[in-house]
C-alpha cells in the first residue's frame, strides 16, 4: 500500500462496521483530510506498518482482536500518534479503560461529523507541537523521558535510552522497575527534589522537568555527583590535614563558626589556618578558596 503523504492530516479509522466507515470516510474526505481505513485491528496494524498516520480513531468494540489491544499494540509502534476511541452513549467502563491503555480523547456514537472533524484537528496539532518540542530535546542532548501519570513511559530522547542501555541493556524492563516509584514521586509533594534511583550500579536521579501536557510529565535524568574527601584536598592542593577539613566545610557554605563547632577548635584557629590557605592556593577570599574546593571534590 502506498500513499503520497501531503501537508494534511492523515487519519487512520478503525472499526468493524462499514457502514460507519463510510461515513467516516466521506465526511472527512470532504474536509480535506486523507483517509486511511481497517476494518481489524491486525489490518490497521498492518496499515501503519507502510503509513504513518497524524491521528486514529479507534472502535472500542471490535471483534477478534478489540479496541483496548489494539491500541495497546498501535501504541507500540506509533507511541506519539493520538488514539481517539469511538465508544456507545453509555459505555462507561470502555471510556475508562480507553484512556488507560493510552487514548487520548473519545468521541461518543452515533458520531457527529463536526465533533469528529473538530477533535480530530486538535489532537493532530497537539501531537505536532509535542513532536516539535520532543525534536528540539533530541538536539540538545537531554536525558528526558516523558511519563504517563501513572508512571508509564511515552517516550524517551535517544540520548536517555541509550544512557539507560548502556547502563543495564533493556530500557523496557528497567522502566517497569523504576515506574511506579516514579509515578509515587510525581504525586508527592517531593517532587521538586530529586528522586535517587537505586536500581542502577552507576547512582543516577529524577529531576522533574515539567508538564508535557495535562496527562503527562517530563522526567530528567542526570548522574548523581559523588562529592570527594578531605583526602582529595590534600592531595591535590599540597594542604596540611587540618587545613583540607577546613577547606571541605568551607565548600559546603559553613561559616568560621560552625566550621569551629565542627572541628572542636576555636574560630581564631580556623581563620589562621585560612591564612594559610589562601596563601597555598594564591587566592585572596573565601569564595575563590570553595570554588576550587568544589571542582576537585565534584571530580571536575
Amino acid at each position: 500500500m502506498s500513499i503520497i503523504q501531503s501537508n494534511n492530516i492523515i487519519a487512520l479509522v478503525v472499526d468493524d462496521s462499514p457502514e460507519s466507515l463510510g461515513m467516516l470516510n466521506a465526511t472527512l474526505n470532504q474536509e480535506g483530510l486523507t483517509v486511511l481505513v481497517a476494518l481489524s485491528g491486525l489490518q490497521a496494524l498492518s496499515i501503519v506498518d507502510k503509513v504513518q498516520p497524524d491521528v486514529i480513531l479507534l472502535d472500542a468494540v471490535m471483534p477478534e482482536m478489540d479496541g483496548f489491544e489494539t491500541c495497546i499494540r498501535l501504541k507500540e509502534k506509533l507511541p506519539s500518534t493520538p488514539i481517539l476511541f469511538m465508544t456507545g452513549l453509555n459505555d462507561s467502563e470502555h471510556i475508562v479503560r480507553g484512556f488507560e491503555v493510552g487514548g487520548v480523547d473519545y468521541i461518543t456514537k452515533p458520531v457527529v461529523p463536526n465533533e469528529v472533524l473538530a477533535r480530530i484537528k486538535a489532537h493532530s496539532h497537539n501531537a505536532k507541537l509535542a513532536k516539535s518540542a520532543q525534536i528540539a530535546l533530541d538536539y540538545a542532548g537531554q536525558y528526558i523521558f516523558c511519563v504517563s501519570q501513572s508512571g508509564k513511559l511515552e517516550w524517551a530522547t535517544p540520548h536517555a535510552q541509550e544512557l539507560l542501555e548502556e547502563l543495564s541493556g533493556n530500557l523496557v524492563d528497567d522502566w517497569e522497575t523504576i515506574g511506579s516509584e516514579i509515578a509515587v514521586w510525581l504525586k508527592s509533594e517531593q517532587r521538586t527534589t530529586p528522586l535517587a534511583l537505586h536500581y542502577f550500579e552507576t547512582p543516577l536521579q529524577a529531576e522533574y522537568a515539567g508538564d508535557y501536557d495535562q496527562l503527562h510529565s517530563l522526567i530528567r535524568l542526570v548522574t548523581k555527583k559523588v562529592m570527594g574527601k578531605e583526602q582529595d584536598l590534600q592531595a591535590a592542593l599540597n594542604v596540611t590535614k587540618r587545613e583540607s577539613q577546613v577547606l571541605y566545610w568551607l565548600s559546603f557554605g559553613k561559616t568560621n563558626w560552625e566550621i569551629a563547632q565542627i572541628l572542636d577548635i576555636s574560630p581564631r584557629t580556623i581563620n589562621k589556618h585560612l591564612e594559610q590557605i589562601f596563601r597555598k592556593l594564591d587566592v585572596d577570599n573565601r569564595t575563590a578558596a570553595a570554588s576550587i574546593s568544589i571542582r576537585i571534590l565534584e571530580g571536575n
